[in-house]
């Protein structure tokens, strides 16, 4: 199986990859292995695809890092990035990062 995965980094930012083994590969990343992502520790994985054909795998992970596939794997991902308590933002980096922006909290109101 070949797979292309999304990560979120601690400064909101979607990191998209692929790799014929996930288990190792997402290993990889929260060891600080991967020179993209050791610098943006902790992360977490928020989404995967599997895929049969490596080729396949590819022409997916080159989709996700374009902008219209950034902002459909958002969009596909609306819910999760909600409730991680981020919101869409727009496409960052050629690094197939996008940032996502923390959702605003309001200030608690003091009442005398």
């Amino acid at each position: 199986m070949h797979y292309v995965y999304i990560l979120l980094l601690n400064n909101g930012c979607l990191y998209t990859g692929s790799t014929a083994d996930l288990k190792r590969r997402i290993e990889e990343h929260k060891l600080g292995k991967v020179r993209s992502t050791k610098n943006l520790l902790p992360l977490k994985l928020i989404h995967y695809e599997a895929y049969l054909l490596k080729k396949d795998a590819l022409r997916r992970e080159r989709y996700l890092k374009s902008s219209d596939g950034k902002r459909d794997i958002k969009r596909q991902l609306s819910s999760i990035l909600k409730k991680l308590g981020l919101k869409q933002g727009s496409p960052r980096d050629k690094l197939g990062a996008a940032r996502v922006h923390p959702v605003p909290t309001p200030a608690p109101s003091t009442i005398s």
